[in-house]
C-alpha cells in the first residue's frame, strides 16, 4: 500500500534576459528578496517570493535554458482583485483590466469565451487580470475569495454552476 506525503510546490525558474532589470521588477512588486548570489564564474541567482506566498521565484544567469518570456500563466491567488490591481498600478505596473471567462470553469487561452470585467456576481475562481514582467513572462491574478471542497453543495452561489458540476462529476481513477 502507498503512502501519501507533502510535495510542496518550492520555487519556479523565470527565464529572463535582463537579470537587473528582472530585479527591479519583481521588487517593484513588492516582493520580499530572499538570495542575490553572484558566482565568480557569472553565474547568478536571485529569488523572490511574493507576499503571503509559500512558493518563490529564481531567476539568473545560467540557471535556465529556456527562452526570455517563455513562460505563461502563472497564477498569483488574491482574495480582492480590485484592490490587488490598484495596488500593481499605484507601484507602476501595467495590468490588463479584470475580465472572466463565459465558460465558468476557468480563462481559455484562445480567449474565445473571455469577456471584459469581473465575474458578474464576483464568485470565487472566477475573475482575473493579467500583467506581464519586462520580458514577456505572463503572470495572472485570479480572485478567490472562497476555496473549493469535495463537499460542496450544488447551486453553492460562491462558485459558478459549471465549478460546482465539474466537482460533483469528478471521479478518482
Amino acid at each position: 500500500m502507498s503512502q501519501t506525503f507533502d510535495m510542496k510546490l518550492e520555487i519556479v525558474i523565470i527565464p529572463v534576459s535582463d537579470v537587473a532589470r528582472a530585479k527591479r521588477f519583481y521588487r517593484d512588486l513588492g516582493w520580499r528578496l530572499d538570495l542575490d548570489f553572484k558566482g565568480d564564474d557569472g553565474y547568478r541567482v536571485i529569488q523572490f517570493t511574493p507576499p503571503g506566498s509559500g512558493c518563490s521565484v529564481m531567476f539568473g544567469s545560467n540557471i535556465t535554458t529556456a527562452a526570455p518570456g517563455s513562460v505563461q500563466g502563472l497564477h498569483l491567488i488574491v482574495a480582492d482583485l480590485a484592490a490587488a490591481r490598484s495596488e500593481l498600478l499605484s507601484r507602476g505596473i501595467q495590468i490588463s483590466e479584470p475580465f472572466h471567462d463565459t465558460g465558468g470553469v476557468f480563462h481559455h487561452a484562445d480567449r474565445q469565451r473571455v469577456v471584459d470585467g469581473f465575474n458578474p456576481q464576483r464568485q470565487s475562481y472566477a475573475s482575473y487580470a493579467s500583467f506581464s514582467d519586462p520580458d514577456g513572462n505572463g503572470w495572472v491574478l485570479q480572485e478567490i475569495t472562497a476555496r473549493l471542497a469535495a463537499g460542496l453543495e450544488p447551486g453553492d452561489p460562491r462558485f459558478t454552476r459549471e465549478v460546482v458540476q465539474a466537482i460533483h462529476d469528478t471521479t478518482p481513477d
